[in-house]
């Protein structure tokens, strides 16, 4: 059985899009088949999978939710170090979505309602929401099993983080009661900023096993890899990034 599992936190600039890019591919590499869903209108997941968005006529995610193309006909392979991961991609056009569909009585199960022709296809998959709590992510959040936080170790990182938690429980609530807390991930860590430690033990001491064991170091080369369109394993397999995404993804299969 596939688990679809949805990456959320609505800041940005925390590692999700990072996450999101390297546990596909470092799952894919473990052997499992993935599908990647770029559910944001930034499209940096699918540029970082080396997603060419440039032809205009080509389909996505948007017409998808939008008007109902099928998720298997849009669904693109990308090979990267003979390893394969399915994207189904995103376009600016993913911003209009919302505002389309907000009258229609389906208007949150919409991704859920197309994953479930592609879903058995797979092992995993990793949907990438748009940092909000909008349509967007309340349709990914609708169609998944679980939740991964990327949370950023500073300070002000830890305030929206109710916010979520609220958000996930209203969604169980009202839409989808049986999903879970899949794990809060800490990134873009430094063993020798006081703040990030401090935060590191906040989290911890308030989540306790919910928290991966695995922590995302803060990593210039990981920072680098998606202007070269390719994930850290394959742009600098020897770096910190690296190694912490392979490490998080064996944790990770481990769970699932």
């Amino acid at each position: 059985m596939s688990k679809i599992i949805s990456i959320v936190n609505q800041k940005g600039g925390v590692g999700k899009t990072t996450t999101a890019i390297n546990l596909s591919y470092s799952l894919a590499k473990l052997g499992k088949k993935v599908l990647l869903v770029d559910l944001d209108p930034q499209s940096n997941a699918s540029s970082g999978l080396g997603f060419d968005g440039s032809d205009d006529t080509r389909d996505t995610i948007y017409d998808v939710i939008a008007s109902g193309v099928s998720a298997e006909d849009v669904r693109v392979p990308l090979v990267h170090g003979g390893h394969t991961v399915d994207l189904l991609p995103s376009s600016t056009n993913l911003s209009a979505a919302e505002v389309e569909i907000v009258n229609e009585e389906d208007r949150s199960r919409r991704l859920k309602n197309a994953l479930s022709a592609v879903e058995s296809d797979y092992d995993v998959v990793l949907i990438d929401c748009p940092p909000s709590l909008g349509l967007l992510t309340v349709n990914a959040l609708t169609a998944s099993h679980s939740v991964l936080i990327p949370l950023q170790c500073e300070y002000f990182a830890l305030e929206g983080l109710g916010q979520l938690l609220r958000t996930v429980q209203y969604i169980r609530q009202d839409l989808n009661p049986d999903l879970a807390l899949e794990g809060i991930l800490l990134t873009m860590y430094d063993k020798r900023n006081r703040i990030c430690n401090e935060v590191k033990d906040q989290v911890l001491g308030h989540f306790g096993d919910d928290v991966f064991k695995t922590i995302i170091k803060r990593n210039v080369r990981l920072a680098e890899a998606p202007s070269h369109s390719i994930p850290i394993d394959v742009y600098d397999p020897g770096s910190h990034g690296a190694n912490d995404y392979r490490s998080l993804a064996s944790e990770f299969a481990t769970r699932i």
